[in-house]
């Protein structure tokens, strides 16, 4: 491991729409007409940290890990695999400090699950709540989000070094 004093790293991930719903963002179960069609449970703002964490780390992608081709991920909890990859960058040395992410959506809405999203957010990653934001936005009813064929998350993750 370098000595840097910190490190960034970006996520995203998408998935179609479709089945019914509750949607799970965050850990956080969300009211919806429409579910996620997944091979675990759809969290993309779990999968998007998830990813953000790993690629700050220099350890690959949430599908190295966890490939959906692996019948033992059908219907995984996300919250859960975030969790295993807190404990593998802690195994390479470092610690979350800060995670930023935005929801890609047109009619789902964050602003009133956002406080419980980052609570459980929070608790995952070892963080104070205030040191996770989430935030939301539509793409104006352009493309296949606009026009609810899908869902997107992106996520940045800062690392501490572990003392």
């Amino acid at each position: 491991m370098t000595k840097d004093a910190f490190r960034v790293g970006w996520g995203i991930d998408a998935h179609r729409l479709g089945g019914p719903g509750p949607i799970t963002l965050g850990g956080l179960e969300i009211p919806s007409t429409v579910g996620v069609q997944a091979t675990s449970d759809g969290d993309v703002i779990a999968h998007a940290v998830a990813d953000a964490l790993l690629g700050a780390a220099v350890l690959g992608d949430l599908g190295e890990h966890f490939p959906s081709s692996d019948p033992s991920f059908h219907d995984a909890d996300s919250m859960e695999l975030l969790r295993r990859v807190v404990v593998m960058i802690e195994e390479a040395g470092w610690r979350p400090s800060h995670v930023d992410v935005t929801l890609v959506a047109q009619s789902i809405r964050v602003a009133p699950h956002r406080d419980g999203i980052r609570t459980r957010l929070a608790g995952v990653l070892g963080l104070a709540v205030g040191s996770v934001s989430v935030k939301a936005t539509t793409t104006d009813g352009m493309g296949l989000i606009g026009q609810e064929s899908g869902i997107a998350a992106m996520a940045s993750a800062a690392l501490a070094p572990l003392p």
